[in-house]
């Protein structure tokens, strides 16, 4: 087995030497100048000829000099982003594959062609409109203005460009066809059945309540795991990463308030409410589990052009990192974005004071002020252990004493003889 070594910057550099040569008969070579080339009869050197030196290699002593830092050059490209963008081009050029190219050319003729018929229809619904309001076909008007919302989404649906920004994050939600392929993305590729699956499988609907139907795309980001060596914990800066509905995570990494992220598809600025609860605190007195409220924020205005909430998120009750009890099992952690009863007008909800967080009923309070998971929202959810973080929890944050659970133990039947001497 062969093994390759790295030679240091100050190593002479192999430029002329090829197959197998070494580095001494490289240097000999070079200081031999080159022989003329040879002199027939029927060809002649000009007359007029600049004479040239022959290009000598480098000395072994201008070799031996330290060169410059090097630049290094990035071993990836750079990811896609708005501050990076990078706009679709055509990957084959033209005449390559003929097939590829029919292709485009059918794709730009039929969009063309529903272009044509949309500003048509458009014409035909001014010409509607502009009628007085008895002599209007109500019903033809409603159906041509849905048509033209279709031929809207179906003029540029299959356009390469637009494909390329909608699938590498430079999309412009005021359009219509950027919100209708990240729409169809979410409901079709998988992220909203990944999502559903885990709040039925964890039993989410009906515990906390009875019915939802998210309309649109939640994501939070929380710190990355530790590393696993105690060296690296504290002198590795971790960061943010996307989390999977439904997966662990450590009391650690929960500590500070998660980054939410949205992916709306109206382009109406509405109010919605953010709630973060705990399904699995033990209750003593009936011997069962109750709720724990960890946030809340009312009033959060959201849109298609807002990316994230734009308001402050601790402005109304504040948030209280997850403490899932020492002897007890894993605790589901639901955070719910949902619409309010009035998408304009915001409403007066109490702040909630530490006391009453532990038994926060969310159907109660769902049906005092409106909120209903079939008209709407977002969701996220995932589950947690106790670790010794929580013991931190509750003597700094929460500032009170670390309960802890777990099954009653058996009695002894030989407690009794135990206390007596087995011999005499």
């Amino acid at each position: 087995m062969l093994a390759l070594r790295r030679l240091t910057c100050h190593a002479p550099r192999l430029v002329l030497v090829r197959g197998n040569a070494t580095l001494e008969a490289a240097s000999t070579q070079a200081s031999v100048p080159p022989p003329p080339p040879p002199v027939t009869v029927k060809t002649a050197p000009p007359a007029k000829e600049k004479e040239t030196a022959p290009e000598e290699p480098a000395s072994s002593e201008q070799a031996d000099q330290p060169k410059g830092k090097q630049r290094q050059w990035p071993t990836r490209r750079p990811s896609i982003s708005l501050e990076r963008p990078r706009e679709w081009c055509r990957p084959i050029a033209k005449g390559v594959e003929p097939a590829y190219d029919y292709a485009l050319r059918y794709i730009l003729r039929d969009a063309a062609f529903v272009k044509k018929e949309l500003e048509e229809l458009q014409a035909k619904v001014k010409a509607e409109e502009a009628k007085p309001e008895g002599e209007r076909d109500a019903q033809a008007l409603e159906e041509m203005r849905e048509k033209v919302r279709v031929l809207v989404i179906q003029a540029e649906a299959n356009l390469p460009d637009v494909r390329w920004k909608a699938r590498n994050g430079m999309a412009d939600m005021s359009k219509p066809i950027y919100r209708h392929l990240l729409e169809q993305k979410w409901r079709e590729e998988g992220d909203l059945d990944l999502l559903m699956e885990r709040i039925y499988q964890m039993n989410v609907v009906p515990d906390m309540l009875p019915e939802l139907h998210p309309s649109f795309d939640l994501r939070i980001r929380y710190l990355e795991p530790p590393p696993k060596n105690n060296y690296l914990r504290t002198r590795v800066k971790r960061k943010l990463k996307q989390v999977e509905p439904g997966i662990f995570l450590m009391p650690e990494q929960t500590r500070r308030q998660p980054e939410i992220y949205t992916t709306l598809f109206h382009t109406d600025t509405r109010l919605y409410t953010l709630l973060m609860v705990d399904l699995d605190v033990p209750d003593m007195e009936s011997q069962s589990f109750t709720t724990y409220l960890h946030w809340m924020q009312p009033n959060i205005p959201l849109s298609a052009s807002t990316q994230s909430p734009t308001v402050s998120l601790d402005t109304h009750t504040r948030y209280v990192p997850p403490h899932p009890q020492r002897g007890t099992p894993y605790h589901r952690y639901v955070l719910l974005v949902l619409p309010q009863s009035s998408p304009t007008e915001p409403i007066d909800i109490p702040v909630f004071q530490e006391s009453d967080r532990l038994g926060f009923n969310f159907r109660a309070f769902a049906a005092q002020y409106g909120f209903d998971g079939a008209r709407g929202g977002g969701a996220h959810m995932w589950r947690e252990q106790w670790d010794e973080t929580v013991s931190h929890i509750y003597k700094f944050t929460l500032k009170k004493d670390e309960p802890r659970f777990g099954k009653m133990p058996k009695p002894d039947p030989y407690a009794e003889l135990k206390q007596k001497k087995k011999y005499l």
